[in-house]
């Protein structure tokens, strides 16, 4: 009976587990996005269109790693033909790429004066073409990009004033935005980079640390990167990696929402499950690497980032676990509290749809400034609040074994990802 007891209480903590804690991140990630919107974002004119006036301009690299972008590598370059910052070269890195890539950059390169190319002969992955380019640059600050994006044309200028300003910011994050619209999970995914990402990250910079900077548009100081022996060979995603290697060695890194890239993303389920395994994967790579040495009172910042991760990886094996149990229930006796009922109906149920509102509110409120007609995509963005903890869960049930169970030192070479169905909107 006492054992009866004792799992009756243990079941009802896992059902309040479940619910609380998304909701709980929920109200957090609001209540940081709104003071970060307050304190840097609003009473300001909105100034895309005008960069800030910097007390001086170092010269920048625009970095392009990429394999295998025939399809997009001679927009995302022409497209820095017309960047507005004074004084700035192109490196672009074709990492051993299979089609005709490596070609179409070297008839870029007769026709753009500062556009230089590199050739590996075979793919070494993401993080050799970083490492390739930074070393080749002869500037201090580099902004990298994907080679299927288009970075805005005032990026730099908004990235580099971080530098200027901050002597101990090792990296600025920028704001990626959604070009693939066509399709269903390409409306959602706009809601995702608002409703979600772009909160995080306001809120991370607010309580402390940012988890990751953006892959496909960050800028970094070269000393910083120097400092912690650039990109890790053997992660797969470089982001999360240098993310939190620079914030163990005290250097700053900043979210800067004025800093726009326009990317595509994948419009197919296959692509989108592959895509965040893979960044789902290489949390837990930075968490297994690091995770034991952020626990140093010098390190305390990372804290939250550390208890944040580490709690949701509780929670989506928690919620998977209880999900079985759910199926288990058509078969065999389960305590009530593991029946569907309990979790997705009630007043609960009610409480979580309200919150996506309320958290699509307000990331409509502030990405507006950003990019108009946000609106468009509401009937999409109100529900991938809840989408997005159910993806959270499949990613993470599946990333986290392959982590632990990676090959040690094994390289992280990259393949080419679903990019959609290209729909440019501006």
């Amino acid at each position: 009976m006492m054992m009866t007891e004792i799992f009756n209480q243990w079941s009802s903590g896992v059902m309040e587990f479940l619910f609380y804690y998304p909701l709980l991140m929920a109200y957090l990630w609001m209540v940081g996005a709104i003071y970060y919107y307050k304190h840097w974002e609003s009473g300001k004119d909105h100034l895309i269109d005008q960069p800030p006036v910097l007390s001086e301009y170092p010269p920048v690299s625009l970095v392009i790693p990429c394999y295998n972008e025939s399809a997009n590598i001679r927009e995302s370059i022409t497209y820095l033909k017309d960047h507005n910052y004074p004084s700035y070269d192109i490196i672009a890195v074709n990492d051993g790429s299979s089609d005709d890539t490596g070609q179409i950059l070297d008839d870029l390169a007769k026709e753009i004066e500062n556009l230089r190319v590199v050739h590996l002969a075979t793919n070494q992955g993401k993080a050799v073409a970083l490492r390739t380019a930074a070393l080749m640059s002869p500037n201090e600050y580099l902004v990298c990009i994907d080679g299927d994006a288009l970075l805005d044309k005032n990026a730099t200028s908004w990235i580099v004033q971080h530098f200027i300003n901050g002597p101990r910011v090792g990296a600025v994050t920028g704001n990626p935005r959604i070009r693939t619209r066509s399709t269903m999970l390409g409306k959602i995914q706009v809601g995702e980079f608002s409703a979600i990402i772009g909160m995080i990250k306001r809120a991370q910079r607010v309580y402390g640390r940012v988890f990751t900077v953006s892959g496909v548009v960050a800028g970094f100081r070269k000393s910083a990167l120097q400092n912690v022996g650039y990109w890790k060979l053997d992660t797969v995603t470089d982001d999360i990696d240098i993310s939190w290697c620079l914030q163990l060695n005290h250097w700053d890194i900043r979210f800067e929402p004025n800093a726009l890239c326009w990317v595509l993303m994948p419009e197919t389920i296959k692509g989108l499950l592959q895509q965040r395994i893979r960044w789902a994967q290489g949390g837990m790579e930075a968490f297994i690497r690091y995770g034991r040495s952020v626990l140093t009172w010098r390190r305390r910042r990372m804290w939250g980032v550390w208890l944040e991760y580490f709690t949701s990886v509780i929670w989506s094996y928690t919620m998977a676990i209880t999900l079985v149990l759910m199926l288990l229930a058509y078969f065999i006796d389960v305590p009530s509290q593991f029946e569907s009922d309990s979790i997705f109906f009630g007043w609960n149920s009610v409480i979580l749809g309200i919150t996506c509102l309320l958290q699509f509110f307000v990331s409509l409120v502030i990405d507006s400034k950003y990019e108009k007609g946000l609106s468009r995509y509401s009937y999409w963005m109100i529900w991938y609040p809840l989408i997005y903890w159910i993806l959270n869960v499949i990613t993470t049930v599946i990333a986290v074994p392959k982590a632990i169970f990676k090959r040690k030192g094994k390289r992280g070479v990259w393949a080419s990802p679903d990019r959609g169905l290209k729909e440019w909107v501006h």
